[in-house]
């Protein structure tokens, strides 16, 4: 027979603004399917899902659909989550429901700007563009309907150091701007500690230890948690 399989079990949490909530373990320990789940990509068997008040999972689809824009993931992989025959600037208005096309523009030209990128690069595909400024166009177009929650799935693992410590920057000061919650979701724990305020380390579905991330990673209370700070420091 086949077995049965809880890929998150009894995780719960809380966000504030503006604060960054990390979420670490190894591939397979339910991160990417917490994070799919709050937004109902992946529908939740049971539990509950509060956001402003309202349970996500009891919703509708034509009910959640108001709530959409106010929840944004940004997924791992810049160029697979784009539409290769759309340029940037279709990609960013395209996420835009309202204002003329010429207001669409406009903002649009203004979060190319707020995230690094220029006018130059309103017009280019996706196969034109580095793969962090691929990242920097995902988070554009997550950011463009001001979102109170920003889930953040892997979002510098395909990218190499140096760039994936300008998206950290480049998040930290749109956050600080913004003042959105963020979900962060790495297996990498330098990633984790650069970026969080708190910390949740997942193992095999369920959570196996939080806190503040400075504390949780400087002196770990659980074997997996220390486990995985042993497989940061080995060569």
């Amino acid at each position: 027979p086949l077995r049965s399989l809880r890929a998150v079990d009894g995780v719960d949490f809380r966000i504030e603004p503006g604060r960054t909530l990390g979420v670490v373990g190894e591939s397979g320990s339910g991160k990417t399917t917490l994070g799919r789940a709050i937004v109902r990509l992946v529908p939740p068997s049971g539990g509950r899902i509060v956001f402003q008040g309202r349970d996500l999972a009891a919703l509708s689809a034509e009910e959640l659909r108001p709530l959409r824009p106010r929840l944004q993931l940004v997924f791992q992989d810049p160029f697979a989550s784009l539409d290769p025959r759309w340029s940037a600037g279709a990609t960013l208005t395209e996420a835009l429901r309202e204002g003329t096309s010429g207001e669409r523009r406009e903002r649009a030209l203004a979060m190319l700007e707020r995230v690094g990128l220029e006018a130059i690069h309103f017009d280019r595909l996706p196969r034109e563009l580095s793969g962090g400024q691929r990242q920097r166009l995902n988070l554009a177009r997550a950011l463009l309907p001001r979102p109170e929650l920003l889930i953040c799935d892997e979002v510098t693992s395909a990218l190499d150091l140096s760039v994936q410590a300008r998206i950290l920057d480049l998040l930290r000061t749109l956050q600080a701007e913004e003042g959105f919650a963020c979900l962060f979701i790495s297996h990498d724990i330098g990633v984790i500690r650069a970026i969080s305020d708190s910390v949740l380390v997942m193992h095999e579905g369920r959570v196996v230890e939080r806190g503040a991330t400075a504390t949780v990673l400087s002196a770990p209370t659980h074997a997996y948690t220390r486990s995985l700070l042993a497989s940061e420091l080995a060569p």
